[in-house]
């Protein structure tokens, strides 16, 4: 095992996954240079044929990617922030997820798009937002969202390699957070979550930058109430066993998401326990989520965002105390 930063592991994987197949390539914004720096660098060792640096053109980058796939390569792409994904919007939600469907699963679509989300850097509404739900309520494409170097790589993999479209979102408050990372080759299974913190009296399920504020609400908590954190990893598949399992246990569910709460993972999540969990619960769940307004630059973000002292709050509430 090494102690690796976030975005070690992203540049890392790129370059293991361009150089273990030659039909790997990566197309996008600011590749060569790197808005993050996850991809600087890989242009001198894979040349400007294997790296395509793009203008900001989302509709064309995406459709590049897409008439790759169709043409046996496996092409990821770069939109660098989430939130651009909607000006390529009909070859995301109308094209890429419906080929293989509309083709009679005769056809593959081996495309991994990443993107940037979340807040906490003050980039405001247009460079900030976590769209999980808009890819989960889309048929066809898988998503994921690492929250931990050794998340990123193993996940990175899996979706570099799957024949469907996945979408790898990388939380950019993360990338300079550090973790363990197996010097061996792994992947992690698309539709897998992670028990990171074993607990007794709730289940917490959160994911990126909320997985680490739930950890540190479960730290100040640890002598008044004991949480099981999940963190999905995968949101479409989604590993609702894992957390069905957890439920049974605590009987308390919290669920935390940076979206906004309205029509939300947090929501979606919430139901599926209820209809599957109903006789488990011991209190209504709970939500803390960003309010349903957009992200404000500045200093407002902070007031904005879920936080440590939200989620510590909200299991107080759980527990009746």
């Amino acid at each position: 095992m090494s102690e690796k930063l976030y975005i070690q592991a992203i540049s890392e994987t790129l370059s293991e996954e361009l150089q273990r197949d030659e039909k790997v390539f990566m197309v996008g914004e600011s590749l060569q240079g790197g808005s993050f720096g996850h991809t600087a660098g890989l242009v001198d060792v894979f040349g400007p044929e294997r790296i395509m640096d793009t203008p900001l053109a989302e509709t064309g980058v995406v459709g590049a990617g897409i008439g790759a796939a169709l043409c046996g390569y496996r092409p990821i792409v770069d939109l660098m922030f989430a939130d651009f994904m909607y000006v390529a919007g009909d070859e995301i939600f109308l094209k890429a997820s419906q080929w293989r469907f509309m083709h009679g699963g005769k056809v593959q679509m081996p495309l991994t798009i990443m993107a940037a989300v979340g807040g906490g850097l003050m980039l405001a509404n247009e460079h900030s937002q976590v769209p999980i739900s808009q890819i989960m309520h889309k048929p066809g494409i898988k998503c994921v969202m690492p929250s931990t170097p050794y998340d990123v790589k193993g996940l990175l993999k899996s979706a570099i390699r799957e024949n469907n479209p996945v979408f790898f979102f990388y939380h950019k408050a993360l990338m300079m957070s550090s973790g363990e990372v197996p010097d061996e080759e792994y992947l992690i299974p698309l539709g897998l979550a992670d028990v990171k913190r074993e607990g007794t009296d709730v289940t917490v399920v959160a994911g990126g930058m909320m997985l680490h504020h739930s950890l540190a609400a479960a730290e100040a908590l640890k002598d008044k109430v004991s949480l099981e954190i999940i963190d999905p990893r995968s949101y479409e598949p989604l590993d609702l066993d894992t957390i069905l399992k957890s439920v049974e246990k605590t009987g308390r569910v919290l669920i935390v998401d940076e979206d906004t709460e309205r029509c939300g993972f947090a929501g979606e999540l919430g139901f599926q326990i209820m209809d599957k969990a109903f006789d488990s619960l011991d209190a209504p769940i709970k939500r803390v989520c960003s309010p349903n307004y957009p992200i404000p630059g500045g200093y407002l973000e902070a007031h904005y965002l879920p936080n440590p002292e939200k989620v510590a709050k909200a299991v107080m509430e759980l527990m009746g105390k």
